[in-house]
């Protein structure tokens, strides 16, 4: 049964950031966010371990696991296990976690237009310190 809109409730403050600590906790850190949106770009690959390690620059083979597993667990990312022609142990996104992509969008715009941002402004405290001169 729909809830009118007069029924829905607006989530408090503290369920708000109930909610956003629950999402940092998920996919916060250093590297799940960069694995989710490494999948996501690569979802007609067949991405396994170590091609996953070698192309995500940084990540020792200890992090990777622990992060996979906990993606996993969270139901973002799928493990799957190939046998034949050789043992190969597979990752994918899921359609759960496809939800979060539009997240890494979000800080993969931010992050650029940051960069552009700071850029400019050691530009510009430059050129004022050389009119300064």
């Amino acid at each position: 049964m729909d809830k009118t809109a007069a029924e829905k409730k607006e989530p408090t403050c503290s369920q708000e950031l109930r909610a956003m600590r629950d999402s940092l906790d998920i996919l916060g850190g250093k590297w799940k966010l960069r694995i989710l949106q490494y999948l996501s770009n690569r979802q007609q690959e067949e991405l396994h371990f170590k091609k996953i390690q070698r192309e995500i620059e940084g990540i020792s083979a200890k992090m990777l696991s622990k992060e996979l597993k906990d993606l996993e667990t969270n139901l973002l990312i799928t493990r799957s296990i190939q046998e034949e022609p050789e043992h190969k142990v597979r990752y994918a996104i899921t359609e759960y976690g496809k939800s979060a992509v539009p997240i890494t969008a979000q800080l993969v715009d931010w992050g650029l237009q940051h960069r552009d941002k700071i850029k400019t402004s050691i530009k510009t405290e430059k050129n004022n310190d050389k009119s300064q001169l």
